[in-house]
């Protein structure tokens, strides 16, 4: 039994570097065929929002922080969302039987709660505090 579990997560590991190299190899002759203009769209986009924000914090600085504050903010709830879940799954599924998983479960969802808490709140207390207290 022990040499079929080898045997498996070894196939599964070898089927999940083709698969990654086939993605690569066709994300890349997918740039080169006519995506690149939509890469240009994507980046002018992407500048017309930090002209924005600059304009509207009125320095090149804490324009680009607010920027870059508003993408964490973003991208922090899908990926605060699945720590939760692994932390649940963790607490509720797997700690069932080993408490010392059922503990680092509940810490999990403890840490990526207050990540994502502050993930959400630091842009609206930096624009707080930029717009509110400087001169």
């Amino acid at each position: 039994m022990n040499v079929m579990k080898k045997v498996v997560i070894t196939l599964i590991a070898i089927m999940c570097v083709f698969f990654s190299c086939s993605v690569y190899a066709t994300s890349r002759s997918a740039i080169s065929e006519g995506t690149a203009g939509q890469l240009v769209e994507i980046k002018e986009k992407e500048m017309k929002e930090l002209e924005d924000y600059n304009e509207a914090y009125g320095s090149e600085t804490y324009g680009f922080t607010a920027y870059m504050l508003n993408k964490v903010r973003i991208y922090s709830i899908p990926l605060c969302f699945v720590g939760i879940a692994m932390g649940a799954i963790w607490q509720y599924v797997i700690g069932i039987r080993k408490l010392d998983v059922h503990d680092r479960g509940l810490f999990l969802i403890i840490s990526f709660v207050t990540i994502l808490v502050i993930c959400q709140v630091l842009p609206l207390v930096f624009a707080i505090v930029v717009k509110g207290f400087r001169n």
